[in-house]
């Protein structure tokens, strides 16, 4: 029995959305994909959100820091270990050039050879003096990464062979496993960072189990599959994305490291100021919670109509919207965080966490250029330039590790806010300029200049809080919202209305 006789709902979606492509171009295409995703995203994504006030509640913030830095070790770990190879599975199963059965069998092969070079290699790092807060958890640690590479290797798989719903609806059962476990774990056997880490591990190899079974993975997998060329050149692909995803990393792990460890006269830091600043980041997610699903679309079509004629003007469409809509939700976020962390943030058990509100606003805007950085790297990938995504990731690290270096003893956990925003912001600006080497397309710098000075003015007076700061921020927002409107709405429009060429 083939997969497709005995997964009639996986096929049924899929025969229908074959179908329908011959007749709806590539923007519709784009619009109906973000539908799916943002189904299936949304729901899991707010659940995610919502642990953290069940973390805040339960986790102290010198343990709050332990737990992030473990996960951002983790995703440190990730790509190094795999090779990047779940960016190649989406990059090769896409291209219909390529043999599916092929594509899966190769990555899961030089995925696995990667994940025993891992086991040797993790428990030397803990000799490292900043790595030792691993010491306790190197084992877990080391499952963490494999549960989490299998996960993202069959959910990227499935994402390629076009079962976008399934796809969507593993979010959402991976995530509520993971809220079940964070409540069994964290809030009723009170097993603190422990916790935290078993319910990943158990939540992904779950969900991981529940693709392999269901879209009928078996059948792609065999080692007569394998095929040298294609690892070759999905290796030439994919590495040159290794030091890009550290990259970003080191970006948010320096910010927790220098919050930790650095001494400061002027300012108090250590282990409880880097968990402050770990959950201040976590309500920023709701900017990168909408990305997400959109980019989840956004790069399935920016792979498949990378040949097309009229691509640069699709690019400049799309962009124009996503740009959009990004400015106006942050604009809400910074203006409402004052009523918005009370939903997320717990400050019962740790009065600490009452701070978070102050660094939230300008995480905001580096989320909202971490975002547009992503949007960019796309360009890198549909068109195979991945090291141009690793160097202007590296101005970005090394530009964050240097204003590190100088704002976080003077300004604290705010200079580390600072310091993340201009390394995304420089990011934003060295991509824009040499990503439209490769796809040109229109962009409009003074409303990006005029929409970030808007956005860090509102940062300002919510930071500060002046006479009237409500006011002000109320007239900015009502600029933000109508300056940005009408590209919005026009590009919707002619999204959803322009016939494919």
């Amino acid at each position: 029995m083939t997969t497709v006789e005995k997964y009639g709902i996986i096929v049924s979606y899929n025969i229908k959305t074959a179908e329908c492509e011959e007749h709806m171009n590539k923007y519709k295409k784009l619009a109906m994909n973000t539908i799916v995703f943002a189904i299936g995203n949304f729901g899991s994504k707010i659940l995610v959100i919502l642990l953290t006030r069940l973390y805040t509640k339960n986790i102290s913030p010198a343990d709050s820091s332990t737990k992030e830095l473990l996960e951002i070790t983790a995703n440190f770990l990730l790509p190094i270990f795999t090779f990047s190879m779940t960016e190649a599975i989406i990059r090769y199963g896409l291209d219909r050039k390529y043999k599916k059965h092929e594509v899966f069998t190769t990555a899961t092969v030089l995925n696995c050879m990667g994940l025993l070079l891992m086991f040797i290699v993790v428990p030397i790092l803990k000799l490292i003096p900043f790595l030792r807060f691993i010491d306790n958890y190197t084992i877990m640690l080391l499952v963490y990464v494999c549960t989490s590479s299998l996960r993202s290797l069959c959910s990227q798989f499935v994402r390629a062979k076009g079962y976008v719903g399934l796809y969507s609806f593993d979010g959402i059962f991976a995530t509520f496993l993971l809220f079940v476990f964070n409540i069994i774990f964290i809030s009723k056997l009170q097993w603190g960072v422990n916790g935290f880490m078993m319910s990943v591990i158990a939540s992904d190899f779950l969900s991981a189990l529940f693709l392999f079974v269901i879209a009928g993975l078996k059948n792609y997998l065999s080692i007569k599959y394998y095929n040298k060329r294609l690892a070759t050149s999905m290796m030439r692909f994919a590495v040159p994305l290794i030091p890009t995803v550290v990259m970003w990393v080191i970006t948010g792990f320096s910010d927790r490291l220098f919050i930790r460890y650095m001494h400061s006269d002027v300012v108090q830091l250590g282990e409880d100021s880097a968990g402050i600043y770990g959950y201040a980041s976590k309500i920023p997610n709701l900017i990168s919670m909408v990305s997400t699903i959109f980019f989840q679309a956004w790069n399935m079509s920016a792979i498949m109509e990378n040949d097309s004629k009229d691509r640069s003007n699709f690019y400049e469409k799309v962009y124009n919207a996503y740009e959009a809509i990004l400015v106006i939700a942050s604009a809400f976020m910074i203006a409402g965080v004052n009523i918005i962390s009370p939903f997320f943030i717990s400050t019962k058990n740790f009065k600490e966490y009452g701070d978070v509100y102050k660094y939230t606003p300008v995480l905001v805007v580096a989320v909202l250029f971490m975002c547009l950085d992503q949007f960019l790297s796309s360009i890198y990938t549909a068109t195979k330039h991945t090291k141009n995504s690793f160097w202007t990731s590296f101005v970005a690290s090394i530009t964050n590790i240097i204003l590190n270096y100088f704002l976080i003893p003077v300004w604290g956990i705010q200079g580390a806010s600072v310091a993340t925003f201009l390394s995304y912001y420089v990011c934003f600006w060295t991509r824009i300029i040499d990503a439209r080497y490769y796809i040109p397309f229109k962009f409009n710098g003074f409303r990006s200049v005029i929409n970030t000075t808007a956005l860090l003015v509102m940062c300002r007076l919510m930071i500060s809080k002046p006479k009237l700061y409500g006011l002000f921020n109320f007239i900015l927002l009502l600029f933000v919202v109508v300056s940005n409107y009408n590209a919005l709405m026009l590009t919707a429009r002619k999204l959803l209305r322009k016939r494919g060429k």
